[in-house]
């Protein structure tokens, strides 16, 4: 599949007057403010929405956003769309921008009644939802049948990129993976380990591989019952795995707000009683030599407790190695995407993904189906 199967705006009947229901990816952290509200303190995907509205906005069209907002149960209102609301107003105060999607729970359940509704009174449709675009839910899949439908520039140049490493790598192509579990991404690493030459892995899943190889690994996460699957990915050869580690003794805790325990180092092993945190500086190091000589590289997930400062050396590395390589690459995931901008090395990168869980399900199966939807919608 190609970006070009897939209608763009440019591909819509279009003129002053037409409304235009337009899905964007606004789900954008937020904190409480001095006065009690609720302040976004990440901008990166509603200015990536800002191109498309504009495209849209010059050829007349009047433009409705629509989006979700965390993860609510029900109405909630430090999950109100009001502090995203603001921020479009800033650049478009003519563009309304309607309610949590979330805040119906018919939305999730691709309620067909539900996306008749979201549907009524538009002449079209845009996805620029890349990030919820693997979601069967009704402003994803339910409206592209009902109404003449496109993707949004910021959906076709996620695309575009992926499609690259999907399809034509330049290599050495080496992946990074960190994140919690391996059972979260079983079906990308079996993906991925037959398409790179490298697979480096970090993150509290390195956990479960390092036991797998036999290493004590002391209270740090590991699933047992992926044991064997990680045994069988470390056949490939491809699979690297830390040489050393950062942690904590179990009993003390870890999290946002850190703590009062200093990181302890561990080499080849984790001694009970102690959890790994993080990759260490040798893992580090290691870890920047390979991919200092790839040509196209892919990074999702943190090395470590990124939360916890003490456990955030290892992604800033990663994102420093990263940002130095004159390789394509593809970083997504919100912790890998933070680190770059961090260290103001974010323009070093070749393509910053909207995606998490979209991006590696596009990467493992090549399709989503909000893109399905797209390429199968109502024509004008």
């Amino acid at each position: 599949m190609t970006p070009s199967a897939i209608p763009s705006i440019d591909d819509l009947t279009l003129s002053p007057g037409r409304r235009v229901l337009l899905r964007a990816d606004l789900n954008v952290p937020l904190r409480s403010g001095p006065d009690g509200t609720q302040v976004v303190t990440d901008q990166f995907r509603i200015e990536a929405a800002l191109p498309t509205i504009e495209r849209l906005r010059a050829s007349g069209a009047e433009v409705v956003v629509c989006s979700h907002l965390g993860r609510p149960k029900g109405y909630d209102p430090t999950l109100t769309m009001e502090p995203v609301r603001a921020i479009i107003a800033a650049h478009f105060p003519e563009v309304e921008v309607l309610e949590n999607l979330r805040f119906d729970p018919r939305e999730e359940a691709n309620d067909p009644v539900f996306a008749a509704q979201l549907a009524n009174g538009f002449d079209a449709y845009v996805n620029d939802a890349f990030g919820v675009s693997h979601r069967r839910h009704a402003s994803i899949v339910g409206v592209p049948p009902l109404l003449e439908s496109a993707g949004g520039i910021t959906l076709l140049e996620e695309v575009k990129h992926l499609t690259l490493l999907l399809e034509m790598p330049a290599r050495p192509y080496v992946a990074v993976l960190g994140g919690a579990k391996v059972s979260d991404k079983l079906g990308l690493l079996n993906a991925l380990v037959q398409q790179v030459d490298t697979l480096l892995v970090g993150g509290g899943m390195c956990f479960t591989f390092l036991a797998a190889e036999g290493l004590e690994v002391g209270d740090s996460l590991v699933e047992e019952q992926m044991i064997d699957q990680c045994q069988h990915l470390l056949a490939t050869g491809k699979v690297v795995l830390p040489v050393d580690v950062m942690g904590l003794a179990t009993s003390d805790s870890f999290g946002p707000n850190g703590g009062a325990s200093e990181a302890q180092r561990f080499g080849l092993g984790v001694p009970a009683g102690y959890r790994g945190l993080d990759i260490g500086a040798a893992t580090v190091e290691r870890f920047s030599e390979v991919l200092v000589g790839a040509r196209s590289i892919l990074w999702n997930g943190p090395m470590g407790v990124f939360e916890d400062p003490r456990f955030r050396s290892g992604t800033d590395g990663v994102a420093a190695a990263i940002g130095r390589s004159d390789a394509y690459s593809v970083v997504g995931g919100g912790d890998s995407v933070a680190a770059l901008h961090q260290a103001g090395l974010a323009h070093n990168v070749s393509h910053l993904s909207t995606g998490g869980g979209a991006t590696l399900e596009y990467l493992e199966h090549g399709d989503l189906v909000g893109l399905a939807a797209l390429r199968h919608s109502r024509e004008p």
